[in-house]
């Protein structure tokens, strides 16, 4: 047995556990075995039942909002599981700082993760949100709507249907990231030559539709990677 993405070792409690327990309820259901060494041995822990009110207590005070866990003890060999199931209220935060597990550590999610995750909590996604640009041109996507689907003119109706607006008057981050200019970080593509080292060609598109900056795209890998073999 070994650690993972979802099983973590703990062969003494220390608060750091902490961390890892904020992770699996932002990220997904994992547990952690106190008493069991790093190389998957269990070493016991002493007097395990008051072991566990001492988790509990620890867990329901650090970790805000209270995740869903559940506390097992193996009697075979003194070993304890903390089972932590992943939450609906996002972000769970420890200290203020929400976790996450890459592979099988624990690290702090940046400002954007954490943004990401609050969004989720409030059941809301980021496209959603109000525009910071209310005065929005749809050029580039009322020409593909009319090639595609044959419409005439691009209608405010159209557009509520799409889903492109925040409220009656206002779009949205999707509405935005359609519209012919936008404020957002766009594609940065690059052709390498021998090593990562040397570049042969490169286009940073961004500011435009995400219509125009995927049919760039597109347009730059078919110039190096789409031929004819004679």
């Amino acid at each position: 047995m070994k650690e993972t993405k979802s099983l973590e070792f703990k062969s003494e409690v220390t608060n750091t556990f902490l961390k890892t327990v904020s992770a699996y309820a932002n990220y997904g259901t994992g547990e952690i075995l106190f008493g069991v060494r790093d190389d998957g041995t269990p070493c016991g822990i002493n007097n395990p039942e008051k072991v566990c009110l001492d988790l509990e207590n620890r867990i329901n005070d650090s970790i805000s909002p209270k995740p869903d866990f559940t506390l097992r003890i193996n009697s075979q060999n003194n070993t304890i599981a903390l089972k932590v199931s992943e939450g609906l209220d996002k972000p769970y935060l420890y200290k203020g700082k929400a976790y996450k597990r890459n592979d099988t550590s624990t690290i702090e999610v940046d400002r954007g993760e954490l943004n990401r995750l609050t969004l989720l909590g409030t059941g809301k996604y980021y496209d959603e949100l109000p525009a910071r640009n209310s005065e929005l041109k749809f050029t580039t996507l009322e020409k593909e709507l009319q090639a595609k689907l044959g419409i005439k003119k691009l209608t405010k109706d159209i557009c509520r249907t799409l889903n492109l607006y925040y409220s009656k008057d206002r779009f949205n981050n999707a509405g935005e990231l359609l519209a012919d200019t936008n404020s957002f970080p766009g594609i940065d593509i690059a052709k390498f030559g021998s090593s990562n080292d040397v570049i042969l060609d490169r286009e940073l598109i961004k500011n435009v539709s995400v219509i125009e900056q995927f049919a760039k795209a597109i347009k730059l890998f078919r110039r190096y990677y789409v031929y004819e073999q004679i």
